[in-house]
């Protein structure tokens, strides 16, 4: 059977892959991308770290994640040789004082049993409890934080002086986040946002970056982002043409200009290099959800939307935007090279009731 350091080498090299490509393009150490090729798990700081490796090196090359845990906790529980200078030849006894040692030692021990176990009768068995955890409360202190959560672990955000609880209520088939919108469920590596004073714009972002099914014992890696809602200044999202006057905030740039009415439109991504990349629809409640997956250069991706799009992209420069509405294409500037962002590009209405068509970043 190949095993799991094989399984990850020879799917690499089948694709032409380096180990120094596949560490800019995932975040993972040289170091560590060795490491699990050669099976010497010994340097990771702990297990998590080389469960989560191991699924992000493995979703990388398009392997069966599931089946490469299995390689690994079978490595794990294999039994190591006994070293040879551990053992000892023993003596050897003249043949003749072999039946005699034989026969002392069954009736000694057979008459020393019978004895142990009328004196002494074993005691039944004392059970350890089980050793409970107890839930941990955190506070939110500053824009982010990443930290791994347990079943009844929870987070309080502060939001605009008053306090919000979130408490990850259940690790089963996903991660199930108990909120003020409801509970709300999460598999590794989707992303959510909460409303969390029901003013109608999240102010919070959930990630999961590390997560296993049916294992709450190892808890959930999540990553929480309080965006910045300067962004948001007057530019509400809506759906149709009940769109609020607003006014175009210092972070957004032009797209398309002053219009009569919003109009639907595509925002076409081609790809210059690997890339991850997610989006999500703004307000259209018959395509909820976010999207995500891998690109490679030359692939290319439409997306189609009536209001807005929320796109996130591991490397600005990794793809070429550009926008297609009215019967002309607009050239899109996301971002600078090697930039993670986060942007919207949406329609808002002006002072004058008119329409425009705007990339808006939003903090990370």
């Amino acid at each position: 059977m190949e095993s799991l350091g094989e399984k990850l080498k020879t799917t690499r090299n089948e694709k032409g892959l380096s180990l120094d490509q596949i560490s800019k393009d995932t975040n993972i150490s040289i170091r560590y991308l060795e490491a699990m090729e050669m099976e010497n798990f010994e340097i990771f700081p702990g297990e998590p770290y080389v469960l989560g490796f191991i699924r992000s090196y493995g979703s990388y090359l398009d392997l069966d994640v599931t089946k490469l845990i299995s390689l690994y906790k079978a490595f794990r529980i294999q039994e190591q040789p006994i070293p040879k200078e551990l053992i000892k030849e023993q003596p050897k006894l003249p043949k003749f004082l072999i039946p005699l040692f034989i026969i002392l030692i069954v009736i000694g021990g057979g008459g020393y049993g019978i004895y142990y176990f009328i004196k002494n009768r074993p005691a039944a068995p004392v059970q350890a409890a089980p050793e409970v955890r107890t839930p941990v409360e955190y506070l939110m202190e500053g824009n982010t934080l990443e930290r791994r959560f347990y079943r009844s672990d929870s987070i309080l955000i502060p939001v605009d002086n008053e306090t919000y609880k979130l408490e990850i209520s259940n690790l089963g088939e996903t991660v199930t986040i108990r909120s003020p919108e409801g509970s709300r469920s999460l598999d590794l590596g989707q992303e959510i946002t909460i409303d969390l004073n029901n003013d109608g714009i999240p102010e919070l972002r959930i990630t999961v970056a590390d997560f296993a099914k049916n294992n709450a014992d190892m808890g959930a890696l999540l990553h929480f982002i309080l965006m910045d809602t300067a962004v948001f200044t007057g530019a509400e999202i809506y759906a149709g043409t009940s769109a609020p006057a607003v006014t175009t905030s210092a972070a957004s740039s032009v797209i398309i200009p002053g219009t009569v009415s919003a109009y639907p439109f595509t925002l076409q991504v081609n790809f210059q290099g690997y890339c991850m990349f997610r989006w999500e629809i703004i307000s259209e409640r018959d395509r909820p959800g976010t999207n995500e997956n891998f690109f490679q250069r030359g692939e290319q991706l439409d997306i189609q939307a009536q209001n807005g799009i929320r796109i996130w992209s591991s490397n600005a420069t990794a793809a070429r935007f550009q926008v297609i509405g009215g019967g002309r294409t607009y050239p899109v500037e996301i971002g600078g090279a090697g930039e993670v962002v986060v942007a919207e590009v949406r329609w808002i209405r002006d002072e004058e009731g008119r329409y425009r068509l705007v990339v808006i970043r939003l903090e990370i």
